[in-house]
């Protein structure tokens, strides 16, 4: 296994490791925010994995990296929640969370998401989706997360993250060698 293969699969023994993990994303993502590579596209985070493999614990940390300190829960019911933190310098940040379970349809799954892109784009702000299946296809420039359990009988045993930073555009210009 390659470096860049040991970052991009992690090992997560328990929820405060996963937590972390998205505080890490939290940094990776405003990163993008700022950079002068797209400017007007909406830092993406696109959460897969089965029910209970760490998803919303993945976005509680993401929150505390965006200095975000009101409970998260999943938006399973609601399907998309807003919120606003600061970081400690003081920089605004914001996040868009939302859950596609319910959505059956592609359709439905592409509507909701043009929609909380626009508002998160309006806010400034991280937007973090959870069962980014339902959508017809991944948007352009997402980082994609996938978890699962170690073990599907025993989650105290822990879970994998496959980490996906989003592809260069195809006419972005390529790294020297």
């Amino acid at each position: 296994m390659t470096t860049e293969d040991a970052q991009r699969l992690r090992q997560l023994s328990d929820p405060e490791a996963t937590a972390a993990l998205g505080r890490e994303l939290a940094s990776a993502l405003l990163a993008q925010r700022t950079s002068d590579r797209l400017p007007e596209a909406v830092p993406l985070l696109l959460l897969s994995g089965d029910l209970g493999a760490g998803k919303t614990c993945l976005v509680q940390g993401l929150a505390a990296g965006l200095g975000i300190d009101e409970p998260i829960t999943s938006p399973t019911f609601a399907l998309a929640q807003h919120y606003e933190g600061r970081l400690a310098d003081g920089t605004p940040t914001a996040l868009v969370h939302l859950d596609l379970y319910r959505l059956e349809q592609s359709a439905a799954a592409d509507e909701l998401l043009l929609q909380e892109e626009e508002e998160a784009q309006a806010l400034g702000a991280v937007l973090a989706v959870e069962w980014p299946g339902r959508l017809s296809s991944v948007p352009e420039g997402a980082w994609q997360v996938e978890l699962e359990l170690t073990c599907a009988s025993d989650p105290e045993l822990g879970r994998r993250a496959r980490i996906r930073p989003p592809l260069p555009p195809p006419d972005a210009p390529k790294a020297p060698q």
